[in-house]
């Protein structure tokens, strides 16, 4: 059995392989509405970006310290009203998936955005990814909506489901 730990990802010791996970997915998959790859320097203002809002960025590591899978939230929308809503992303390295890691990182997630008093997490999910779906059903989350044809990519139109789960904190949220 592989030992693995979880762990805070930081762009000095993570962003290489962040990225690599990114463009398998840009590439090979409808997980990120994305067509080119990702440029090395955009890692620095992802980085920074989640610094500046105070969102985690939670990895998973195998013994020798390579990176299995990530997660981050960051802003749901960017109107205040909307402070305690995060989207959230899980992705996990093409050589890992099917063995529960990203069910470890959403957890990761989720406990972290209850420690930061948030109210509400979204994931927006291409509507033919069964297993990100199933993922988070069975983490509680439920199906809000989904929005027809908002993306093309290889060649077909694609619909973006939501999927939410609404914390029990804060406890006495505030407008402002």
């Amino acid at each position: 059995m592989t030992t693995h730990r979880i762990v805070p990802c930081s762009h000095e010791r993570h962003a290489t392989a962040i990225l690599d996970i990114f463009n398998e997915a840009i590439l090979n998959s409808t997980a990120l509405y994305d067509y080119a790859p990702r440029a090395p320097e955009s890692m620095g203002p992802w980085f920074a970006a989640k610094e500046k809002g105070g969102f985690p960025v939670i990895g998973i590591e195998d013994a020798s310290g390579a990176l299995l899978a990530f997660g981050s939230y960051g802003t749901f929308r960017a109107w205040p009203a909307y402070k305690y809503t995060v989207e959230h992303s899980v992705y996990v390295h093409p050589d890992h998936r099917g063995r529960g890691l990203g069910r470890e990182i959403l957890q990761a997630l989720i406990a972290a955005a209850r420690d930061r008093g948030v109210h509400a997490l979204v994931g927006g999910i291409d509507a033919a990814n069964a297993g990100s779906i199933a993922l988070h059903k069975r983490l509680g989350f439920s199906h809000v909506g989904t929005l027809p044809q908002v993306g093309f990519k290889f060649g077909r139109w694609l619909d973006l489901s939501f999927y939410q789960l609404l914390l029990d904190v804060p406890l006495e949220p505030v407008d402002g």
